[in-house]
Formats: structure tokens, sequence, C-alpha cells
């Protein structure tokens, strides 16, 4: 085969003889079989065909010389047709077109006849050609055969070529259809597993209920973590191909089970999340007061600075203030504590001394202490220098006599004491409470200043909020108050607005003034376009054009006031080119030099300007006299010489419409310029 024909026999490999692939208007492909003229959308399936090891190997069969051409029809062992060509050696499983008609006669001819003569007729053929070729090879003795001629080796080449190609197509014709059954048989399996599986799921879930169904859905959703946040489009890919998706008989069932889960699975996460969270902020708070402020001298801002990243401090309060407060609070417990826990200590140790007898002795501390060291009322003090100071104390309450002394005495001096550590007690309450006194105060008018502050912080915050919900909601320049406060109530910035209603009604108006001013530029700028000078007119104008254009439009003007503001505009425009005209002429130092120089009197100082020694300046200055007179200079330069050195400026050619009205603006300006002062031309 040629390569044409090859490929084509490699797209069609797959099809049943007689059948071939074509593509339809539409792109779609369609089968068309040549022998029954049948076409159809549906591939056609190859007949199943026994194994190769049980089934012999196809080969040509029957051949048929189509009249009139060069082509032959060969019928192989299993029925399938093919059509060889002689001389090219080619061979083709379809009618090629240049015998179509051929092939057509001889299968009409072929239809006529009756079967058994046809089929008669071919076997006939077949044998007489076999026995000629036997009589040939067999009356050829083997000593004397004859050297063949070069058109019998031809010929035998070109019947075994032929025949090579025909076993050729033969054999690629079984290995198609062996592929093809495998992959029908491949096929075929996986949909009886399919359909078995189908059956079992389905005898499984007639033994269920729905609720049944429902819970084994829901226990699928749990398996696969299905996260409850996410659509039912996004989580279906996770969980679709397992069986017991189908065990619910809807998806709208599906669905349901689904958003259940979703609810359910939901509940419980938030509900995990309370637990672990802290049921009372404040009393971790106090708890990590009582645990970490062990000390009355820890000040706020160390112990903020040291544990400001810590979740136990910033987990209760509003701010740092409500904080700071419960942490003094706490520092005065702190305190109050401590000092009962001293004074118990004290009262312990006197104890201690009384039950030891050593007033008695009046031995020195020293020698106290190692008596005393063994009982915990001893370390419960803390301090050596406090217990010596409260030993000396109570010696000097009790008697250093060494005389029987009665109870009164005792007692008077416990009540001594006793009252001593009250005053103690009330001076250091007193003390405490003058303290709190004096930070209350203080507290006062920090929180007054902050609360001023505050005020002036949330005015001007809500004066940028209100702000921004003009630019946002307002643009049309020409809406009023009362018009745009339906369209603002429906914004919560200006419900939670706290301004007063003057203060809002001033921002409105200056973002007014805004858009006005905004839309006004625009205006001007088209302005400057369509009049680039000072005597262009209204009637002028692209009026249609500029009535639609977006200032114009924002405006709301019409022919009569856009002319109004054209006319406005051209005057402002008229007056700051006058100005810059004569700034013009004030900067320029030509005009200054020469304007100021005619005003000199006589040849100028000295009778002129002496010319240079090395020139000849024998005709220079008035009778030869080698002087250069400045003044007849300055009187050379008349207006038309300034006016050729300022024609390039733009603001000099603003008004070439009135040059008379502009060289006479000239002339006044050379008329007001002072004299110059002498020491410029000596």
């Amino acid at each position: 085969m040629n390569r044409p024909e090859l490929y084509f026999h490699q797209q069609s490999c797959l099809l049943p003889y007689g059948w071939s692939e074509h593509l339809g208007p539409t792109g779609q492909p369609y089968y068309y079989n040549v022998n029954t003229k049948e076409s159809t959308y549906t591939r056609p399936l190859p007949p199943p065909v026994q194994a190769a090891a049980k089934k012999q190997k196809e080969k040509p069969h029957v051949k048929t010389q189509i009249p009139g051409t060069e082509w032959i029809r060969v019928k192989t062992t299993e029925g399938n047709i093919f059509y060889s060509h002689k001389v090219k050696k080619n061979s083709v499983w379809v009618v090629p077109d240049e015998i179509k008609s051929a092939v057509e006669e001889l299968e009409r001819q072929e239809a006529s006849a009756p079967p058994d003569i046809a089929m008669e007729i071919d076997r006939v053929k077949n044998e007489v050609a076999e026995a000629v070729k036997r009589k040939a090879e067999d009356t050829l003795p083997a000593t004397s055969k004859r050297p063949k001629t070069d058109a019998e080796s031809d010929n035998e080449s070109d019947d075994a070529e032929e025949e090579d190609w025909e076993k050729e197509a033969v054999a690629q014709l079984a290995a198609e259809a062996e592929a093809e059954k495998r992959r029908v048989e491949k096929e075929n399996k996986r949909l009886e597993e399919a359909e078995a599986e189908k059956r079992r799921l389905q005898a499984e879930r007639i033994d269920l209920s729905v609720d049944e169904a429902k819970a084994l859905f829901k226990t699928l959703l749990r398996e696969k973590d299905i996260n409850p946040l996410h659509p039912w489009d996004s989580a279906l890919p996770k969980f679709v191909n397992d069986p017991r998706y189908v065990l619910l008989t809807s998806v709208s069932a599906r669905r349901e089970a689904f958003d259940e889960y979703c609810r359910e699975r939901s509940r419980e996460i938030r509900q995990d999340t309370v637990k672990k969270e802290i049921s009372d902020p404040k009393e971790e708070f106090e708890r990590f007061l009582q645990s970490e402020v062990t000390s009355t001298r820890t000040s706020w801002s160390d112990f903020r600075r040291t544990w400001k990243k810590d979740r136990r401090f910033y987990g209760w309060g509003r701010d740092d203030r409500e904080r700071e407060k419960k942490f003094k609070d706490w520092i005065r417990e702190l305190g109050e504590k401590k000092r009962a826990a001293a004074q118990k200590a004290e009262s312990d140790f006197f104890a201690l001394l009384r039950e030891r007898q050593v007033s008695q002795d009046g031995q020195p501390w020293k020698d106290v202490k190692k008596m005393l060291v063994d009982d915990p009322r001893y370390d419960a003090v803390g301090s050596s220098s406090l217990r010596e100071e409260l030993y000396n104390t109570f010696l000097k309450g009790t008697t250093t006599v060494s005389q029987p002394q009665t109870v009164a005495p005792k007692l008077e001096q416990q009540e001594t004491y006793e009252e001593q550590q009250k005053r103690r007690k009330e001076r250091a309450q007193q003390a405490v409470q003058d303290r709190e006194n004096k930070v209350r105060v203080d507290m006062e008018r920090v929180e007054a200043d902050i609360g001023r502050s505050r005020e002036v912080g949330q005015k001007e915050e809500g004066e940028i909020l209100f702000k921004t919900m003009l630019v946002d909601a307002v643009r049309d320049p020409q809406v009023t108050w009362q018009a745009v406060v339906p369209l603002l109530s429906a914004d919560p910035r200006f419900q939670s607005s706290r301004l007063p209603h003057k203060v809002q009604l001033g921002l409105f108006q200056a973002h007014i003034d805004h858009l006005r001013v905004k839309h006004m530029s625009g205006l001007h700028a088209l302005f400057e376009t369509h009049a680039p000078r000072l005597n262009i007119v209204f009637d002028s104008l692209p009026v249609e054009n500029l009535l639609t254009a977006l200032p114009v439009t924002k405006l709301g003007f019409d022919i009569r006031s856009l002319e109004r503001e054209f006319e406005r505009w051209q005057r402002e425009r008229t007056s700051r080119c006058r100005k810059a005209f004569d700034e013009m002429l004030a900067e320029n130092s030509f005009v200054e030099f020469w304007g100021k120089l005619r005003k000199i009197g006589g040849e100028g100082v000295d009778g002129g300007v002496k010319a240079d020694d090395e020139g000849k300046a024998e005709d220079e200055g008035e009778a030869g006299g080698g002087r250069v007179d400045m003044k007849s200079l300055a009187a050379q330069v008349d207006v038309a010489e300034i006016e050729k050195v300022l024609k390039n400026d733009k603001r000099y050619e603003m008004f070439a419409h009135i040059p008379q009205e502009r060289t006479e603006w000239i002339r006044m300006h050379l008329a007001e310029l002072p004299s110059p002062k002498f020491s410029v031309h000596i």
C-alpha cells in the first residue's frame, strides 16, 4: 500500500469490514458501509472472533478480475474483501473511484446470476488456474527445464509481490480484529463490573431506611473530614466516588444530608472552641497578677513592658487603663496582705520571746538568737535586723529588775504594745488613704485630658468619615442638602455620625463648592481649547458640542448661562494677559536700558562716552570728537525697534488683534520709566 492508503487503513483499523469513518458538516463523526450503503452515527463493532490459537490464518480465497481494469477483487477465507492493482502493487479496503462503475456492474451481474452458479464459476476458475499451473510445472523435466525469460521472471515476481501484499493486508486485518476484540472484551468486562457493583449497592440499599442511609452518608462525610464551611460543589469531588454516596437515591436528599452535617459539625467546632477558651478572662488576669506580681515595688510600666505580648495580659480588659487599675488594686491588696503577715510574724515573735523567758536573763541578742533559730516563728520575721529591733523593743516593754513581777504590770505592758501596734496600723491606713486620694485626683485630671483629646479625635475622625461618605455618594454639584439627605440616610456612616447639623451642612457645602470648582476648571479648559486668542467671540464656538460636554452638563448651564460664563472668563483672561504684558515690559532689559537712556540731557555725562583708543573714532561722536553720544543712539531706538525685540514673546502676541493699543502701551511704559543714575554712564 502507498502512504495515503496506509494512513486511511490505520484510521479505520478498529472498524469492521466495509465501514469507514467520516466527518459531518457539524464536525461530528459518522460511519458509512460501502457494501450496504448504510450510514450511522453509532460506531459499529466488529463481529466476535475466535482466539488466534483456535483458527486458521486468514488467506486470499477467491480472486476476481474487474472487467476492463487492472484491478482484481480478493475475498479472504474469512469473507473479507479488498481490491489490489496488478501494476502499482497496492491494495485498498474500499472501492477506488476509478473502478466504482465497473465494480457495480460486476456486482449486478453476480447478483443477477443464481448464487450457486456464481460460486461454481469462481470455484471452476480457481481450479482451472491451479491445474494449469501444476501441469505446466510437471511437463517440464527437471534436467531439461529451459531458462525463464525476462517476461516470465517479471510475471512471477509480480505474482509473488502481489501475493505478499495480499498476505500483508490479511495479516493486518486479523491483527485489527484481534485488537478490537480485546478492547470490546475489556469494555464489556468493565461494564459488567460496574453493573454488578450497582446491583450490589442497590441490594444493600433495599435493606436500609432513609434515616439509616442518611446516617451512613454523614459518616462518610466525617471520615473524609469535609470542611463544613466549604460549599457542596467544592466538597463533592472528595467523596463522590465512595460507594456510600449512592445510598441516598436523589441529589436533593444528599444535599439536605450535607447541609445537616455542616450545621452539626459547625456547632461541634464552636463548642470545642468555647471549651478551650477560659470561661472568665478576668479571673485568669487576677491569677496572672497573683503569680507574677509578688512585690509591692513593681511598677505598672515595668510590668506592662515585660508581659504585653502574653495572652494572659491582653486577654482581659478594654484597654491598658482598665488593666492598670486592676494592677494597682492588686498592689494595694498585696501590701495589706504583707502588712498583715508582718504584724502576725511580729506578734508570733514576741510570743516566742515570752515563752522562752529571754527578758529575765537580759542577755544580748547574739546569745539569745541561738536559742530561737529552731522555731519557725523565728524565720517568719524574715530579716535579721528586724528581729534584733523587735527584741530590743520587747526588752523596753519589760522590767530589767530581777524581781518577781506580778501579772498586772505584764498586762499593762502588753496593752501598751498593742496600742502602739494599733497606732502604727492607723498611721499606715491614713497614709494609704492619702495616697489613694492623691492618685484618684491625678487620675481624674488625666481622664479629663484624655476625654478632651478623645472628643477632638472623634470629631476629626467623624469629619473624615463624613467627607468620605460625601465623596462616595454626592457627585452632582447642583444637588441640595434637602435632596441628598434621604440618599445619605441609608449609609451607616451617616447614621452613626455624631457631628452637629451645622457641621454636616458646612461639610456638604464645602464638598459642593469643590465639585463646582473642579467642573468649572474643566469648562475653562474647553474654552481655552476652542478660543486660543482674545478676539474670539462666543458665536464662533461649537456651541452644540460644548452643551453636551461633561462640565457643562454637570454645572447645568444652558446656552445663555454658558455665554455669560464665557464672557466673564474672557474678561478675566484679558485682565491677566494685560498684567502679563506689563510684566514683560518691566522685565525686558532692552526696553529698560534704551527707555531710560532717552531721558539723559545733552550729550550725557562729560559730553558722551569715550570711544576705543585703538579704534578709528575720528568719525564717531558729535563733530568727530572721538566720543559716542548715547542719547542720540537712544533717540534712534524707536517703538518699532522695541516691538521687533518683543515679537517672539507670547504675552506680546496675545494682543495682535489690537496693534495700535499695544503700541500705545509701550509708549506709556517708556514715558513712565525714570531717568538713569549718572553712575551708570560714567
